[in-house]
C-alpha cells in the first residue's frame, strides 16, 4: 500500500533536507524505493513542498531540480568554523592512528598465520634429527679414515686425470719441438724471443709436470692395494 500524500511529502521533504544538495525527481525516486513511492507521487510531493515554500526549486528548461531552503540551517560564524575545523583535524589524526593500530594488527595476524603449527614443529623436529645423525655418522666415518668415495668413482676420476696428464706430456713435448726447431739458428737469445712472445713454461707459473706424474703414480699404487 501506498503512503498517503501528506506521508509522502514528509518523507521527500525529509530526504531532500538531509541532502541538501541539488536533485531532480529521479533522483528522489531512486533513493525512496524502500517507501514504495513511484515517481508520480515524488514528482506531487516536490511540486506541493515547491508551491508550499518547504523547499527550492530552478527550472532549466523542461528540467526542473530542487533543494532544500538554506534559511532553514544555521550559518557558522568565524568561531565556529575554526573550531570544527580543528575538531576535524583531531579527528582526522586520530583516524590515521586507528589506521596504523590496525595496520599492526593485521600484520600480526598475518605472521601468526605463517608460524608452524606444533604438528609441523615436530615433524621438522624428526626430520632435522634424521640429518643430524646421518652427518655424525659421515663424520665418525671420515675420521676413522674410511673413504667415502665409491670404488667407480674413484676409478672413473684416476682414468680422467692420467689422460690430462698424458695429454700435457704429449702436448709439451710437441712444443719442445717446434720451439728448439724455431730458435736452432735464431741469432737472438732465445729466452728475449720468449718473452717477447709472452710465452710462460711450467715452472714459471709455478707448476710442474713431475709432481702432477708423480701424484698419478701415488694414486695407482693405492688403487691396487685396495
Amino acid at each position: 500500500m501506498a503512503p498517503k500524500s501528506d506521508n509522502a511529502e514528509a518523507i521527500v521533504l525529509n530526504y531532500v533536507n538531509e541532502q541538501n544538495r541539488p536533485l531532480n525527481s529521479q533522483n528522489v525516486a531512486d533513493s525512496l524505493q524502500k517507501f514504495n513511492l513511484k515517481k508520480a507521487a515524488i514528482q506531487k510531493a516536490l511540486d506541493s513542498l515547491a508551491d508550499g515554500g518547504k523547499i527550492s526549486f530552478r527550472e532549466f528548461g523542461k528540467q526542473k531540480v530542487y533543494i532544500a531552503r538554506q534559511d532553514q540551517f544555521d550559518i557558522l560564524n568565524n568561531e565556529e568554523l575554526i573550531q570544527m575545523k580543528e575538531e576535524n583535524a583531531k579527528l582526522q589524526q586520530q583516524l590515521e592512528e586507528q589506521k596504523k593500530a590496525t595496520s599492526l594488527v593485521e600484520g600480526e595476524i598475518k605472521a601468526l598465520q605463517t608460524n608452524l603449527t606444533l604438528e609441523q614443529i615436530r615433524e621438522r623436529e624428526v626430520k632435522l634429527r634424521k640429518e643430524v645423525k646421518e652427518m655424525e655418522d659421515r663424520l665418525v666415518k671420515l675420521r676413522g679414515g674410511v673413504t667415502l668415495v665409491k670404488p667407480e668413482d674413484r676409478k672413473v676420476v684416476q682414468e680422467m686425470f692420467l689422460e690430462k696428464l698424458n695429454q700435457w706430456r704429449k702436448r709439451k713435448r710437441m712444443f719442445r719441438d717446434v720451439w728448439d726447431t724455431i730458435t736452432e739458428n735464431m741469432p737472438n737469445d732465445p729466452k728475449e724471443f720468449k718473452e717477447e712472445l709472452g710465452i710462460e713454461y711450467d715452472e714459471d707459473i709455478g707448476v710442474s709436470l713431475l709432481s702432477f706424474s708423480n701424484m698419478g703414480q701415488r694414486d695407482k699404487k693405492r688403487a691396487r692395494v685396495q
